[in-house]
């Protein structure tokens, strides 16, 4: 009965282990795959639709264009490394300064400060979903880590250049220069990236085309980064 017992763990560790191996392997080549192919929709933008479905706000309507990133002011770049993570070009997917700094105000029982990369937010909006859980957390880094190993650092930020969100059904950055600028990205100035970044933080609840003083003092923030950064010559490394 015990050597019953035995022979079925053990073809159930096989099984779990022959899972865990395949899942591996199809987020990888998903992944690797992705460094080329530009990819047409997002996690975040499905369950964006999904959610329009249950919500009363009115029509839902996804607005999304894809450009590649010489067809994207450098402007814009530059602002959301600025506004999200100035330390994109060395870092390895995972700012440990940041993270420090997070921790010690989180003990000092200041309000919480996001330590999240522009790596791992692409991880996040592109193969998963909103929340905090462990499991949630634990996959976004294992997505941040395959990202940082096979694409360029130019390639991570274009694709999160195209699936940001900057207001409800707004992604990338041709979407929000058209719906709120009535531009192409290409053509961003300086003062519309920055305002444009300014909501990155949450675009459901700031607003471009309405900004409070919040956002306004934001823009003034993101633009003197920009120039303490060195200006878009800050993005020849990449």
């Amino acid at each position: 009965m015990s050597g019953k017992r035995s022979g079925v763990l053990g073809r159930a560790l096989r099984l779990i282990l022959l899972v865990l191996v395949a899942a591996v392997l199809l987020s990888a080549l998903s992944v690797l795959t992705l460094r080329w192919v530009n990819p047409w929709t997002s996690a975040f933008m499905l369950d964006a639709r999904v959610a329009s479905w249950f919500d009363h706000s009115g029509p839902w309507q996804l607005r999304h264009s894809w450009r590649d990133y010489g067809q994207i002011s450098p402007q814009l770049a530059l602002a959301v490394m600025a506004s999200e993570d100035q330390r994109f070009p060395v870092h390895r997917g995972f700012d440990l300064m940041q993270i420090r700094k997070a921790l010690d105000e989180a003990q000092r029982g200041r309000r919480a400060r996001g330590a999240s990369t522009i790596s791992q937010q692409v991880a996040k909006n592109l193969f998963l979903w909103n929340g905090h859980s462990w499991v949630r957390k634990g996959l976004e880094a294992w997505f941040t880590v395959l990202i940082e190993a096979m694409w360029p650092k130019r390639r991570i930020l274009e694709v999160y250049l195209n699936l940001a969100q900057f207001g409800r059904g707004i992604y990338g950055g041709e979407a929000a220069a058209q719906v709120f600028f009535g531009k192409s990205a290409a053509r961003l100035t300086r003062e519309e990236a920055a305002r444009l970044a300014a909501v990155l933080p949450n675009p459901l609840l700031l607003r471009v085309d309405r900004p409070s003083h919040y956002v306004q003092r934001r823009q003034q923030e993101i633009t003197a980064q920009m120039a303490a950064l060195g200006g878009t010559s800050y993005l020849a490394g990449l």
